[in-house]
Parts: structure tokens; sequence; C-alpha cells
């Protein structure tokens, strides 16, 4: 079966990686996949269990990511690229036939 795929502007065969995953341990509730994200896959809520690590960029706020609406992913892979934890798990999707 084939992956969903695209072109680059300069051509290029690309294979869209959707998100599929968020570990809410690793996250610091940044916010920056939900500021990067061009839909409405991510959303912030609080956390309901510590992380497994004391971490100096924790939210202060006790915030953690959390996946809204995946199906609503586009497979740019931005949000993982801007993750500073790598929160974030993507694959690609296969087309049904």
């Amino acid at each position: 079966m084939d992956n969903v795929t695209g072109l680059t502007r300069g051509g290029k065969t690309w294979i869209a990686e959707f998100v599929t995953d968020l570990d809410q341990k690793k996250c610091i509730g940044c916010g920056r996949c939900y500021k990067v994200c061009t839909r409405d896959v991510f959303e912030l809520i609080e956390r309901t269990e510590a992380p497994e690590y004391e971490d100096e960029d924790l939210d202060e706020d006790n915030a953690v990511m959390a996946l809204k609406d995946p199906l609503d992913c586009t497979g740019c892979g931005a949000c993982g690229r801007v993750c500073p934890k790598a929160c974030l798990t993507h694959a690609p999707m296969p087309i049904a036939a």
C-alpha cells in the first residue's frame, strides 16, 4: 500500500507523517506544538499526574498538551520539529484502497 505523499516546491516527493501520540510524561506544557499547528490538533489541559522527572522548563501552571483532534493533522511535522522534549510520535498513513 502506498503512503500519503505530496511534492515539495522543488518537485521532490514528500511523505506526510501524521501525529499519532503525545507523551504527556515528557511534555512541559510549553505550547509550541499548539502555536505552530495550522489545524485544531492540540489543546492545553491540566496535568493529571506528575512527570517522572524534575524539569526546570516545566510549566508553572501544571499544564500539559493533549491531542484534541489528531484526525485533523495534515502531516506537515512542524509540531515535532519545535517540541523541545520530543514528546510527539508521527507515522505515515497508508492510502486506503
